[in-house]
């Protein structure tokens, strides 16, 4: 089996957690025997049995790659449409309708709206965004597929070792994953933060804010940039209190999933993928609140911690690898 990998965003250009999901599911299929090779744009004897986008692939090429023989699977991330309120979620499929039956075929084409029902198979991170799939897209529910993100073994080998005072939260720096006001509201609330992460761009303003805070406050606000070493980043995970993430808008939290693996309890963002995701065996913050509520957060989720269950455990990429066989395996049949 020869699978063709395809992403139109530059790993050069943006790092983060959809890199990671490429460059791990390669692997693992690898080693599961799997031939998987980069879509090459150049090269025009290429071939293979399935064509796998990372995103919404434009219609007219989905239809191409169909025409040469090759099943196409849609892996997409409804990051901001997950993220939602249920009423915009609802008035965004009505527009949608509204359009289809006011513009022709031609003038929508281009939203490539039709990828989802037209692919041979649409893989999602969650049951919530697999739902929206189906239900935005009109994609029938036989073609969808739940294959979330898996953690490396290194995070569920480290062992157990006597909790410290910080609360880890490993993000990039940006407003989307609300690091500063994270930070701020620790502050406040007297609860040491240890962040891991950076910036995209080191020139950021709201970078700059974050590490001006830090430097103020370096009793409360551990800052040091990213942890590239993956068993220094699994001992962190096994020393914190807790593991906060409050970003604005999330798919499927890697840094969350491997906190989990390490058996720390969480605090996230009070959003459909979270819940869909650990249930009850997570604490939950309103993604709106502002410094004063979320301060109230944590310092109850900071004395609670030692006493919250464990995380489900999720699953490894090995095992994501062996879900993604089985959906080849079936639209190939």
């Amino acid at each position: 089996m020869k699978v063709l990998f395809n992403c139109h965003v530059p790993f050069s250009l943006a790092h983060g957690g959809a890199q990671i999901q490429i460059e791990q599911t390669r692997r693992a299929l690898e080693l599961e025997g799997v031939v998987v090779e980069p879509l090459q744009w150049w090269e025009d004897t290429q071939r293979g049995d399935v064509l796998q986008h990372f995103g919404r692939l434009p219609a007219h090429i989905l239809k191409l790659a169909q025409s040469k023989g090759m099943k196409v699977v849609v892996a997409d991330l409804l990051t901001a449409m997950g993220s939602r309120p249920i009423w915009k979620i609802r008035l965004h499929r009505w527009m949608m309708l509204a359009v289809k039956k006011a513009l022709p075929g031609q003038l929508i084409s281009p939203l490539n709206w039709d990828t989802y029902p037209l692919a041979d198979a649409c893989t999602a991170l969650t049951a919530w965004e697999a739902h929206l799939i189906r239900y935005l897209y009109d994609t029938p529910a036989g073609r969808v597929h739940v294959v979330p993100n898996g953690v490396e073994d290194v995070f569920f080998r480290a062992p157990a070792v006597q909790r410290g005072p910080w609360l880890i939260c490993t993000a990039t720096v940006t407003p989307r994953k609300r690091v500063l006001e994270t930070a701020q509201a620790a502050v406040a609330a007297r609860t040491p933060l240890w962040v891991l992460g950076r910036p995209y761009d080191e020139r950021d303003a709201y970078g700059q804010e974050f590490e001006a805070l830090a430097k103020a406050h370096p009793e409360l606000v551990r800052y040091q940039g990213p942890m590239s070493d993956r068993q220094q980043l699994a001992e962190a995970y096994r020393s914190a209190r807790g593991f906060v993430l409050l970003s604005t808008m999330e798919s499927l939290s890697l840094s969350a999933l491997e906190a989990a693996a390490c058996e720390t309890p969480l605090l996230l963002g009070d959003l459909p993928w979270a819940r869909s995701v650990f249930g009850a065996k997570a604490c939950y913050c309103s993604i709106s609140a502002g410094t004063d509520t979320t301060a109230t957060a944590l310092r109850r989720f900071y004395d609670a911690a030692p006493t919250l269950p464990c995380p489900d455990r999720p699953m490894s990429w090995p095992e994501v690898a062996r879900a993604y066989i089985e959906v080849y395996r079936k639209i190939l049949r």
